[in-house]
């Protein structure tokens, strides 16, 4: 039960503590809270790299020879390089990413993407989303269905939200969970209406539904108080981007302890300056990676800061990846196979799987060797404690992207 942002701050924001109404967001957020006592309280965030991220000048195959020869104009030299090894390292300007790899607090999962995939914009996107690349209409996103397990079915718990300006992602698509679209926690507090005068057995506990009032309003200022006490204490250090205030929003969710166990967010829209770089690719694409990089790590250091970064893993996924190939604009193409990034304090660092061969490509891209639904389902099994074979519809092997 996916809700608009109008919707939802209408919610928060402007009617009273009538669950017979429909649940203030503040009230569903306790409700999942209190839930979530009983259960595993990890936490996963997911961001969306909008436009097909290429992989190639991320995680840079700099000592291959076939790489250098491809590409005359957007190629980076091992002087360039963040070494990670003496065969690939990380682009330039993703100094935080080399950081975090250096504390031992990311992975690199290389040559990720699926069979037969997709090289359009909204049908690749679609397949990351369900991850149901062979049901064109699946109308339910893998973490929405994540979100329905870890509600237990309960319509007015909240154990996702999106994060983020764009429209709702495909991803959190719920049957019925509520999943919430926020942009700051702020949004969440609690506006508590005057006490309403009714009959007597309102306050005696002889009304049923004066009583289910009275608790929800309850836990949403158990909520409104645990989010307060969070901005109070300060809101981190982070850099004047984008992606990086939505994850200071997300750490601050995280901190107060609201419940929601999954988080979705996004960078690069749909406009210039994404990740769908046709043409001049090479100040385009750093832009992006610095924010991305900058903002995991503020995130990272801001959770480890407040002893909640083992609580918590970040993976990011793109549509697809680029051509071998530049192009005469200065760009490349659509492609298949890309690197997935996974942050957190117990995941198990470094590289995973080898780097896609250069030589052996499927139409001018590397191929993968790495189902994406692999990553998910270790993350639903291992991380979230959810049924991966119930969410994905069949079984994945995990790639171990966690220490035990």
């Amino acid at each position: 039960m996916n809700r608009s942002r109008r919707e939802f701050l209408k919610t928060a924001i402007g009617t009273p503590a009538l669950l017979s109404l429909g649940a203030p967001v503040s009230a569903v957020l306790a409700r999942a809270a209190s839930a979530a006592d009983a259960r595993k309280d990890t936490v996963l965030v997911a961001i969306q790299l909008s436009g097909g991220n290429d992989g190639l000048n991320t995680v840079v195959p700099y000592a291959d020879d076939a790489y250098a020869r491809a590409r005359t104009t957007l190629r980076l030299t091992g002087k360039d390089v963040l070494k990670i090894d003496d065969h690939v390292g990380l682009h330039p300007r993703m100094k935080g990413f080399a950081r975090l790899l250096k504390e031992g607090r990311l992975a690199i999962v290389q040559g990720t993407g699926y069979p037969k995939s997709d090289r359009q914009h909204e049908k690749a996107m679609r397949d990351w989303h369900t991850a149901m690349p062979e049901q064109s209409e699946c109308p339910t996103g893998w973490l929405g269905r994540a979100s329905d397990t870890l509600c237990g079915g309960e319509a007015t718990l909240a154990a996702g939200a999106f994060v983020g300006p764009i429209a709702m992602p495909l991803a959190l698509n719920a049957r019925k969970a509520c999943v919430p679209s926020v942009r700051s926690a702020a949004e969440l507090t609690y506006r508590a209406e005057a006490p309403q005068a009714g009959p007597p057995e309102a306050a005696t506990g002889e009304n049923p539904l004066a009583d289910h009032v009275r608790a929800a309003s309850q836990a949403a200022r158990l909520s409104d108080r645990q989010i307060k006490a969070v901005l109070a204490g300060g809101r981190g250090h982070y850099p004047n981007l984008g992606l990086a205030q939505e994850l200071r929003t997300v750490a601050e969710l995280v901190r107060a302890d609201v419940g929601i166990r999954v988080f979705l967010t996004e960078l690069g829209g749909g406009g210039i300056g994404g990740f769908d770089n046709h043409a001049i690719q090479r100040d385009n694409h750093a832009s992006v990676l610095e924010q991305l990089s900058e903002s995991v790590a503020a995130f990272a250091d801001d959770l480890a800061r407040h002893n909640c970064l083992d609580r918590v893993v970040l993976v990011t996924f793109s549509e697809f990846g680029r051509t071998l190939s530049e192009n005469g604009r200065h760009g490349t193409g659509h492609g298949a196979a890309a690197p997935m990034f996974v942050m957190g304090g117990r995941v198990r660092a470094g590289l995973i799987g080898k780097h896609p061969s250069l030589t052996d490509l499927d139409q001018d891209a590397p191929k993968h060797h790495t189902d994406f639904r692999q990553v998910y389902a270790d993350l639903l099994d291992n991380w979230l404690g959810v049924d991966s074979k119930a969410v994905l519809g069949g079984a994945f092997k995990h790639p171990g992207l966690l220490r035990a």
